[in-house]
């Protein structure tokens, strides 16, 4: 009779666990003690000079005056935003500013990015690096503006247009269009699946005894680090792209890589490295999302392959992401309910969208986007939110529930009354 040998747990014991989170703490500590070193250095002094790029610009009106705010990354990597009245398109520009911080900047303020009142002296010339080549061989390809920014979203991190990002938010799809950890695993699966028959052929003619899984993964991870750099190593996609190597390095080792327990070592060590994360909402909301795609795979994981991937996990993520999604962000439209399904969708269209950006034809499928994205407009968007009571009993339940079936009912029931408020009339 032949046997399975189980996964291990990375971590076993008390002694292993105390260790574990006393050398993260550590590392954390130290980490928290040099950004509050480089806070106090900021307000330190009334105002000083430096290079930024500007991640983000977001028109506003005031009276009878127009301006922007901007979001923009020191060539430190501190994240600020700012107050612009110039006229003109600053997204993804290089700029040189004099800032002049605010001795009320609290070092909360300044870990999740703070405003800092400003000066703009210029702006640099446009880059003409690889990142922008290959933006521009984007644009070339689409005559709606918007579609542009769309595929530049999805394959080179930049932020998309106010007005675009709230229709697709509408959709329910927001997480499609900011670069994750689900964009990296296409890419990693592209990879795998152009390079394993060249692989195989070449193995067993010169190097039957490597292993394909090192092999390949290696290679995969060094391409995907190379894609990382190319889009400027936003911080979500950097730490897609920790946990990644994480995960691997589990499957190699045969440790247990879909438990709470490597959710809870990863997730310690990602913000034992970057602590501004502890801040950070996309970060827990990344991490609940994770959260419950394992404790779908607790309950029902027993079920065939493609029932649990094609519809317990994209309809179950989004009936339990639901409460917490809807007590931080009050949009509420019934378009949104199609979210499951253009997950779904997402995957095949991800490497079809590359295939035909690189033969030239990246624009095949705008009119089918362009009236997806206007879906939204045929119905009104109201402003609806989950007191943060709820939020709090939610993830008490949720916990309870890795333990307790009767308990992942119940959170499923709290996650149908929540809908059934939402979206009843």
């Amino acid at each position: 009779m032949s046997r399975v040998i189980q996964p291990v747990p990375l971590l076993e014991g008390r002694r292993e666990w105390f260790l574990f989170f006393s050398a993260t703490l550590l590392i954390l500590g130290i980490h928290l003690a040099w950004l509050h070193w480089q806070y106090r250095d900021l307000l330190a002094k009334p105002f000083y000079y430096t290079w930024a790029t500007v991640l983000k610009e977001i028109p506003h009106h005031s009276g009878k005056k127009s301006y922007h705010i901007l979001k923009l990354r020191s060539v430190k990597g501190m994240d600020f935003y700012t107050r612009s009245y110039r006229h003109q398109a600053l997204q993804g520009q290089r700029v040189r500013l004099e800032l002049f911080p605010s001795k009320r900047i609290s070092f909360i303020d300044y870990l999740k990015g703070p405003y800092i009142s400003s000066r703009i002296l210029e702006k640099a010339p446009a880059s003409k690096g690889l990142k922008t080549r290959i933006a521009r061989l984007i644009d070339r390809q689409h005559r709606d503006k918007e579609m542009a920014d769309f595929y530049r979203g999805i394959f080179l991190a930049d932020p998309l247009p106010s007005a675009l990002r709230d229709r697709i938010a509408a959709l329910g799809v927001s997480h499609l269009v900011a670069l994750s950890g689900f964009h990296l695993g296409i890419i990693w699966g592209m990879i795998f699946l152009l390079l394993r028959p060249l692989y195989r052929l070449l193995q067993r003619r010169w190097f039957p005894w490597r292993y394909e899984l090192v092999d390949l993964g290696s290679l995969s991870l060094l391409l995907l680090g190379g894609y990382l750099w190319l889009t400027g190593i936003p911080p979500s996609l950097l730490r897609s792209y920790v946990m990644l190597v994480l995960g691997w390095s589990a499957v190699l080792l045969g440790v247990e890589l879909l438990s709470f327990r490597f959710l809870l070592i990863t997730g310690a060590i990602i913000l034992a490295l970057d602590p501004v994360l502890l801040v950070s909402m996309s970060f827990w909301l990344s991490m609940t999302g994770v959260f419950f795609i394992f404790l779908l795979l607790r309950y029902f994981g027993h079920l065939p392959e493609w029932i649990v991937g094609g519809v317990i996990l994209p309809i179950g993520v989004f009936w339990l992401m639901l409460p917490v999604g809807h007590s931080l962000f009050p949009s509420v439209n019934p378009w949104q309910f199609l979210s499951p399904l253009l997950s779904l969708l997402f995957v095949p269209f991800y490497p079809l969208a590359i295939l035909l950006h690189l033969l030239g034809a990246g624009g095949i499928l705008d009119e089918v986007l362009s009236r997806l994205f206007t879906l939204p407009l045929d119905s009104e968007t109201v402003e609806k939110i989950l007191p943060s009571w709820v939020l709090w009993g939610y993830g008490v339940t949720a916990l309870l529930s890795i333990r307790y079936r009767w308990i992942f009912l119940l959170l499923l029931m709290e996650g149908l009354i929540a809908a059934g408020w939402l979206y009843g009339a």
